[in-house]
């Protein structure tokens, strides 16, 4: 290990081990002696050594992202012990790291009403981390992915709370012209061919400005089976009785059993929901196409300027989740499903210096849009309005037996989002080889987040009324009214849409959410010896969130005169002026949050730490703030951020000559207030959340890579996790969040070993020499739990899966053909149990194929 001057780095958290051959090129100096090459990180904001920086991340660099053919947020997942994801399918998943987890978010509650994330997702200086759904960027000509676990709040702001991942792009080079392309096909058991094309090239305009493209499509076959099925209302929560144990085990209770729960239903006419027309095999294809370009300019020899801008979307059709009461990947859909997630995002980076200052200026401008239909079916399971909706009056309101029809709850939602993010930041860093330095800066982001939800109940447009009437309830005509109190203008960053809805929308959501935050924040360092240094840190931050909007039913003008009834919330005016006292204006999240970390550096090659760092994320507000529910429960109206505290005690090590590297830490999470989300319709039919509980997580995590001396080409890498979460207190008066259990998505233990070979061949192909190479690998987890809440937990089932890569590769070119999944295995990576009935999301079944590359 290259030791700083006076025996210290900079910053200090955690631990990492990056495998050999799979992060950064070797020096220049290396030598056989030098088996293990040096991995080059700005985990802590400035470009240092991996093994210098007491920071507890893990680095997956160009060379091994290749080799492991990482492409985009599922694949980086698996390979990564300690890293979970709750969601379903691309550009749906948030990210959990050592276990700090306690739901999913839903559609329902994706955006506006979802917690803001506890991972932070950086692209290179960029926060992109979105209120449900992360940004899932195709990782095209990446240099590497770091993942920082433990709290980095100090450093990287809020919802960097139980950790950061990192995404670094390659920059232009003044080095040289280059160019490149990536290709690949495969092919999925039970499912469809798989391709995929990446291209780059960099180009030096002049001896100031260089040019760098990449441009990309990957269509990535199916292999979920929508089958064939029929539902009826007669299964409606409205109809269960108390005591009817649902499918992960918990029985029906008191609170929860159905408003007509025991009637006789023989004079009911229930008709069926029939997906026969949908039936399809391999429904869940996705294609990732984009680009991104960058030019760097260098102003003078201290300044230079990098200016970036890309563009992604992402289609998607089915869904990614199955139903295990089914056979394998199977699953019953009455509705086609599909998404179109897209974004450009332009960013900007001055760079240089100030004296002896190292001085960087950084901001970016990101718009993204979503649009989205999803089968809404599973909500009849626990909605016990729902038949309300779909049956005639008869049914739910009878003088007698109920009599009359219930209609196919065949339901789905129309979901459309538009995300609007800007942040900058400046920072300073004083000169890395004095004996005291420091970084310290200021930040600032304002993201709009406008979200439209419309549920369609088809089955509504056939209700009959004592009347004669046809069709649930008069579709009034719709005029909301905006910020400013007029009617019918279109309010600014949310939805106003005056007249009736579309035919079948019985509610609509239709919300803006406003994340402001700025945030002061600076990291110290002072080497007491050649051996021993003390880092500080601290920030300070103000965030506040606000909502606008409404979420009202398609039957009632939401802003009617007084002798009209009222059905739905103004979230304008509860969050308002004119609101209840006791609702605050804005969720408003603001205080202080430290570091402090003791580094001892015996020897060249072994560094110790032991670490206090503290992180939070922003509180939110409630759509349905006030509602009261059994037992004198209310649903607040704003949520506090969590508290979180972590000790840590870390190391790592260079040992038997450079030729074995082993890095870990030991660390204790403690947890104040978790945030969670519920969906309790005893309380309310929307989704709420609330500080639920405190929590505890010890973790034991490490990871290593061994190039023995006596094998050439041979390497050794793995990595490991090791968890237990324990929930501490309840805080809501509630047997749904239970003390003793554990949190969610935090298997006890996770991890990878993987062996890499390299041999030379003795044939040339034009003249060049060839390596051929064999790399297996293994991925194992244990079981996990999908929930916090006892209603909506589901457990997922532990997995060991194989893969592996056969190749040959010249000076400048590589093939090889790569497997996946050898086994099959139907290794569950998440699941939901929101509506009453288990849904899993799987790992691809085996899939086997060839890439090849060449490089200009």
């Amino acid at each position: 290990m290259k030791k700083l001057k006076y025996g210290a780095s900079l910053f200090a958290m955690a631990s990492l081990v990056a495998p050999v051959a799979l992060a950064q090129d070797a020096p220049a100096e290396a030598t056989s002696a030098k088996r293990l090459q040096t991995v080059t990180i700005t985990a802590t904001k400035r470009t240092e050594s991996a093994q210098d920086v007491p920071v507890a991340v893990t680095a997956l660099g160009e060379q091994q992202l290749k080799e492991l053919g990482v492409k985009n947020f599922s694949d980086y997942l698996v390979q990564l012990p300690g890293v979970t994801a709750g969601g379903s399918g691309p550009g749906q998943n948030t990210i959990y790291i050592r276990g700090l987890a306690s739901t999913t978010p839903n559609l329902t509650v994706a955006g506006v009403a979802g917690l803001a994330p506890n991972v932070s997702f950086y692209l290179d200086e960029q926060p992109l981390a979105q209120p449900g759904r992360n940004l899932d960027v195709y990782a095209a000509d990446i240099e590497r992915v770091e993942v920082l676990s433990g709290p980095q709040g100090t450093l990287f702001g809020s919802s960097s709370q139980a950790g950061t991942v990192r995404m670094i792009t390659n920059k232009p080079s003044l080095s040289g012209f280059d160019a490149g392309f990536n290709a690949s096909t495969s092919f999925t058991d039970g499912g469809e061919m798989s391709n995929s094309v990446e291209a780059m090239v960099n180009v030096p305009v002049s001896d100031k400005l260089a040019l760098r493209g990449v441009i990309y499509t990957d269509t990535q076959g199916g292999f979920i089976d929508n089958v064939g099925g029929t539902l009826s209302v007669r299964d409606s929560a409205r109809f269960r009785a108390e005591g009817t144990v649902r499918d992960n085990g918990v029985p029906v209770n008191a609170n929860r059993e159905g408003f007509q729960a025991g009637a006789d239903l023989s004079g009911v006419t229930f008709v069926d929901a029939n997906n026969g027309n949908i039936v399809e095999n391999d429904i869940n294809d996705v294609t990732y196409q984009g680009f991104r370009l960058s030019g760097l300019y260098e102003i003078n020899e201290d300044w230079d300027l990098l200016i970036t801008h890309a563009q992604q979307q992402i289609e998607a059709d089915g869904v990614f989740a199955a139903d295990p009461d089914l056979d394998d990947y199977d699953i019953v859909r009455f509705t086609p499903e599909n998404i179109e997630d897209k974004f450009h995002n332009t960013s900007w980076t001055l760079e240089g210096r100030l004296g002896a200052l190292e001085a960087l200026y950084t901001g970016a401008y990101t718009d993204r849009t979503t649009d989205q239909t999803v089968d809404y079916s599973d909500y009849l399971f626990v909605g016990q309005y729902l038949p309300y909706y779909i049956c005639d009056y008869s049914v739910t309101y009878p003088a007698g037996a109920p009599t009359g029809t219930c209609y196919a709850p065949n339901l789905f939602v129309n979901s459309h989002s538009e995300t609007k993010v800007q942040t900058h930041e400046l920072r300073f860093n004083t000169p890395s080889e004095h004996r005291w330095r420091a970084t310290f800066g200021a930040f600032y982001s304002d993201l709009e987040l406008a979200e439209r939800n419309d549920f369609v109940y088809p089955g509504s447009t056939q209700v009959a009324y004592t009347d004669g009437s046809i069709g649930f309830a008069p579709n009034y005509p719709l005029t909301q009214t905006d910020v400013t109190g007029e009617i019918g203008s279109a309010s600014p960053g949310y939805y106003s849409v005056a007249g009736p809805f579309p035919e079948g929308v019985i509610f609509r959501n239709d919300v803006l959410r406003t994340d402001q935050q700025i945030g002061l924040f600076g990291e110290t360092t002072f080497d007491l010896t050649d051996q021993f240094a003390v880092t500080v840190g601290a920030r300070y931050y103000d965030v506040e969130v606000d909502l606008e909007g409404s979420a009202n039913s398609s039957f009632f003008n939401l802003f009617a005169d007084t002798d009209q009834q009222v059905f739905g919330t103004n979230i304008s005016a509860i969050y308002g002026p004119n609101g209840p006292a006791d609702a605050p204006d804005k969720a408003a999240t603001d205080g202080m949050i430290y570091k402090m970390t003791g580094e001892w550096t015996p020897t060249d090659d072994v560094m110790f730490y032991a670490t206090y760092s503290e992180g939070f994320r922003a509180g939110l507000l409630n759509r349905p703030g006030g509602a009261s529910g059994p037992g004198g429960y209310t649903v607040p109206y704003a949520v506090d951020t969590d508290e979180v505290k972590n000790y840590e005690l870390g190391w790592k090590t260079e040992l038997f000559d450079n030729s074995l590297r082993f890095n870990g830490s030991a660390f204790f999470v403690d947890i104040e207030g978790l945030q969670t989300t519920i969906f309790d319709p005893s309380i309310v039919n929307l989704f709420f959340s609330d500080n639920a509980a405190n929590a505890e997580i010890q973790g034991l995590e490490g990871d290593f890579t061994w190039a023995p001396a006596s094998v050439d080409g041979l390497t050794v890498a793995g990595a490991f996790s090791l968890l237990d979460t324990e929930i501490t207190e309840v805080l809501v008066p509630t047997d749904d969040v239970q003390e003793g259990s554990d949190l969610a998505f935090a298997p006890a233990y996770q991890g990878n070993l993987r062996v890499r070979y390299e041999w030379d061949l003795e044939q040339e192909v034009a003249g060049q020499r060839l390596t051929a190479h064999v790399m297996p690998q293994v991925v194992f987890s244990d079981d996990s739990v999908s929930d916090v809440i006892e209603i909506n937990k589901m457990e997922l089932d532990g997995y060991v899966t194989l893969g592996g890569t056969l190749g040959v590769t010249g000076d400048n070119w590589g093939a090889e053909i790569f497997a996946t999944n050898l086994t099959n295995e139907y290794a569950e990576l998440s699941g939901s149990f929101v509506y009453d009935r288990e849904r899993i999301t799987p790992m691809r079944p085996r899939t086997i194929g060839i890439r090849v590359s060449y490089d200009y």
